[in-house]
């Protein structure tokens, strides 16, 4: 019966698992029993304990998928998703989340940077990819998210945005301060191009 539990977890796509997700992959409503069981696939080095209530099938877990299972609700966002886009050029060695809260934590030599943003545009779909595993701005949810928390931020290439989609997103933000930055570096992108 044990190794069912086990082999319940290494048979999903995921790398990740919260005590929640373990509880609900088996069904099993008994958390003490659930605990006794998480504890001795760790002590046997079947399951990799991340932090407290959160394991993994082995290190090479997702960083991604774990940035998102720490706090939720939360996606990747900001830096993260510009830098990947070609939309800013800096390299960031951590990883930045949209969250309901601001912290950062460092686990396994990762830093993770959680920005805290409301929560009606936290909780709003609109521009968020659900991948296997996480939730990942679009690049044009991640540029406006960018905005909402900094007003003035340097963008190095505006033309990998699909200003339409921008526009599209915009009223989740509900923000004429916004609306009218858009709006500069729009004026500035069609200047430039």
């Amino acid at each position: 019966m044990e190794e069912t539990g086990l082999s319940k977890i290494l048979r999903t796509k995921n790398t990740v698992f919260t005590f929640k997700d373990i509880s609900l992959l088996w069904r099993e409503t008994d958390a003490n029993l659930v605990k006794r069981r998480i504890s001795h696939y760790v002590k046997t080095g079947k399951l990799y304990s991340i932090r407290r209530g959160i394991y993994a099938k082995d290190k090479n877990y997702d960083q991604l998928e774990l940035a998102t299972k720490i706090y939720t609700p939360s996606y990747i966002s900001f830096e993260t998703v510009l830098a990947k886009a070609g939309i800013i050029f800096q390299y960031y060695e951590q990883i930045f989340i949209a969250s309901y809260l601001s912290r950062e934590i460092t686990i396994d030599d990762e830093r993770y940077t959680y920005k805290k943003i409301k929560d009606s545009i936290l909780t709003n779909n609109l521009g968020i990819e659900i991948k296997d595993s996480y939730s990942l701005a679009s690049p044009e949810r991640a540029f406006l998210d960018t905005l909402y928390l900094h007003k003035d931020y340097h963008f190095d290439n505006l033309s990998s945005l699909n200003w339409k989609k921008v526009f599209e997103l915009l009223p989740v933000y509900n923000s004429k301060t916004i609306e009218k930055k858009v709006q500069q570096y729009f004026k500035a992108f069609q200047n430039e191009y």
